[in-house]
């Protein structure tokens, strides 16, 4: 490397090229670890809510949620007596 500074545009144009790295590397890192977790969750909550059923057909969607919701529920009793019965 020679003994004179670098000039300002040589300057701008590395900070710009930095600044875009450290954008894409946030974008990358956002896509593998926290939005996996948030795409995850979007997922169990739309399941939840019918979000996959016909919207003109209410009875369908309640019956549905009620379904799932009652699904839910038993799943979390059948968890608890399964934890009581055997590791208590």
């Amino acid at each position: 490397m020679s003994g004179r500074p670098p000039s300002r545009e040589a300057d701008e144009a590395r900070r710009q090229q930095a600044l875009r790295d450290i954008d894409r590397v946030m974008a990358e890192s956002e896509t593998v670890g926290g939005s996996s977790f948030v795409r995850m969750a979007k997922r169990a909550q739309d399941h939840l809510q019918a979000d996959d059923k016909p919207e003109g057909d209410r009875i369908e969607v309640w019956g549905t949620r009620i379904g799932r919701m009652a699904g839910l529920v038993f799943f979390a009793g059948l968890l608890i007596h399964l934890a009581v019965t055997y590791l208590f």
